[in-house]
C-alpha cells in the first residue's frame, strides 16, 4: 500500500519538545488529528476513503460518495458529519438540477490540516508548509555550498517558527507532522559534490530523523529525496493521469522513482528508481553511470570550465540565461543518455509514461523533454511499446512538497489502488 511504502523508516516522536519559544507550537494537537487512534479500523478506513475520493475529484456530494464507495447513504452522512465537525471538510454552494433537491458538494477544508516538509539538498535546503489540499502556504529557501549536519539543524531551529508565523493558534494545533526528504548516504557523494572530506563525513552515523525530532513538537517521517519528489508528482501532478510511470528527477544528482499500480514502489532496499546508477555507454567499449552526464553537478562543472558562474543554477530558476553554451551541450548529452535509460526501464516495466522533472527552470525542462523525445527516435526500440515522454509539473518544489505530504497522507489519505478500482 502507498501509505505503508511511504512510511519506511518512519519513527514517531513521542515527546512534545521544541527549541524555539512558541507556546502555541507546544500546544496539544487538534482532536481532529488525534482522535483516529480511538476509532474502529473500519470507520477510520471509511473516513480516509471519503477524504481520498474528495481530494481526487475536487468535491463530491454525499450521493457521489455513496456511489463511489458502496457505502449506504446513512453511513456516508455520519462520516461527512464527523469530518465536517472536525474541520476537515467544508460545504460548497448547493448545485441545483432540473429535478429534486439541490446537491450540496463537500470539499477538503484547506485549514483542516497542515504539514511541514524539509528538503535536504546537496546545494540548498528548503522548509515548506503545505495545507490539506496540497497548496504551498510558504517556503523558506537556504542555499549553501555543501550540506552540513549542524548548519541544517540550525536552519530548522531558526526557520520553523518563521515558516508557521502566519498560522493562528488553532491552525498550529492542526500541524500533523514534519516530513524529511534527503539523499541516502550523503557521505558517499563526496568526490562528485567536490566537498571537503570532513563536511560530508560528518553525515556518516548522523541520525537526521532523530535530531530533527528533538527540535520539533510533531511526528517526524523520512524519505529519500527523489522518491519524495516522485510522490509529489504522483499525488499533485502527472500522477493523476497515469497509473504507472517512470520518473526522472534532475537535481544536483539525477534521481527518480517508479510508480506501479498507482503506488510509489521503493523496492526491497528502497533503491527502486535510483537512476543515478543506471549503466550507460560512456565511450566505445566502456560503461559509466547516468549520474555523470545528466546531473546538475556536471552542468555546474561545464559552466565553470567555460569561465561562467555556476551559482546561477542555484540562485536563479527563471531561465538560466547566464549558463551560456554549456547549457546547450548539457541538454544534448543528458537527453541522449536519458533516452537510453528510459528505453531500458520501459523494456522491463512497460509503464504508461516517462515523466521528466527537476530543480530546473520550466523553459529548460521543456527543452530537455523535447530533446529526449527526439533522442528516443535514435534508440533501437524493437520489442518496446511506444510510450509518451511528458514533463513533470512541480519542479524545484517537488522534494519539499513530497516530504510535507508524508504526514498529511499518513493521517488522511488511503491507498490509491482503491481509488483506481473505483474509477475503472
Amino acid at each position: 500500500m502507498l501509505l505503508e511504502i511511504w512510511t519506511v523508516g518512519y519513527q514517531r516522536h513521542a515527546g512534545m519538545k521544541a527549541d524555539w519559544d512558541s507556546s502555541t507550537a507546544r500546544a496539544e494537537r487538534s482532536p481532529a488529528l488525534s482522535r483516529g487512534t480511538s476509532q474502529s479500523g473500519v470507520r477510520l478506513y471509511n473516513e480516509r476513503l471519503v477524504l481520498s475520493l474528495i481530494r481526487l475529484h475536487g468535491s463530491l456530494p454525499k450521493a457521489g460518495m455513496a456511489r463511489l464507495t458502496g457505502l449506504s447513504a446513512q453511513t456516508v452522512s455520519v462520516i461527512v458529519r464527523q469530518l465536517e465537525g472536525d474541520g476537515l471538510l467544508k460545504r460548497l454552494a448547493p448545485q441545483r438540477g432540473k429535478v429534486g433537491q439541490p446537491l450540496v458538494p463537500f470539499a477538503l477544508d484547506p485549514d483542516g490540516a497542515f504539514a511541514i516538509g524539509l528538503k535536504v539538498g546537496r546545494r540548498s535546503g528548503d522548509l515548506m508548509l503545505l495545507d490539506l489540499t496540497g497548496k504551498v502556504r510558504r517556503t523558506i529557501h537556504r542555499p549553501y555550498r555543501f550540506p552540513s549536519p549542524q548548519d541544517l539543524l540550525g536552519f530548522v531551529r531558526t526557520s520553523v517558527e518563521e515558516l508557521i508565523s502566519d498560522l493562528g493558534t488553532e491552525q498550529r494545533r492542526r500541524i500533523s507532522g514534519l516530513g524529511i526528504a534527503s539523499p541516502f548516504e550523503l557521505w558517499n557523494w563526496e568526490e562528485e559534490a567536490g566537498a571537503p572530506h570532513g563536511v560530508m563525513e560528518a553525515w556518516r552515523g548522523f541520525d537526521l530523523e532523530a535530531e530533527i525530532a528533538a527540535l520539533v513538537p510533531w511526528p517526524v517521517q523520512f524519505c529519500n529525496d527523489a522518491s519524495a519528489a516522485c510522490a509529489a508528482e504522483l499525488l499533485f501532478g502527472q500522477g493523476q493521469a497515469y497509473r504507472d510511470f517512470a520518473y526522472f528527477y534532475l537535481g544536483y544528482f539525477i534521481g527518480g522513482g517508479i510508480v506501479l499500480n498507482g503506488s510509489l514502489y521503493l523496492g526491497t532496499r528502497g533503491n527502486a528508481g535510483a537512476f543515478a546508477s543506471f549503466p550507460i555507454a560512456s565511450a566505445p567499449g566502456k560503461t559509466g553511470q547516468l549520474v555523470h552526464s545528466t546531473s546538475l553537478a556536471g552542468l555546474e562543472r561545464e559552466i565553470r570550465k567555460a569561465g561562467g558562474d555556476p551559482e546561477v543554477l542555484w540562485n536563479d530558476l527563471s531561465g538560466w540565461e547566464g549558463a551560456g553554451d554549456a547549457l546547450d551541450g548539457w541538454i544534448a548529452t543528458a537527453a541522449a543518455d536519458i533516452a537510453i535509460a528510459a528505453a531500458g526501464v520501459m523494456s522491463v516495466l512497460d509503464c504508461a509514461a516517462v515523466v521528466i522533472d527537476g530543480a530546473i527552470p520550466v523553459r529548460v525542462r521543456q527543452r530537455l523533454a523535447a530533446a529526449v523525445r527526439l533522442a528516443i527516435t535514435t534508440v533501437d526500440m524493437q520489442g518496446i511499446a511506444p510510450f509518451p515522454i511528458v514533463e513533470g509539473t512541480i519542479g524545484a518544489d517537488a522534494r519539499a512538497m513530497g516530504a510535507a505530504s508524508l504526514p498529511l497522507f499518513d493521517n488522511f489519505i488511503i491507498d490509491r489502488n482503491v481509488l483506481f478500482k473505483e474509477e475503472a
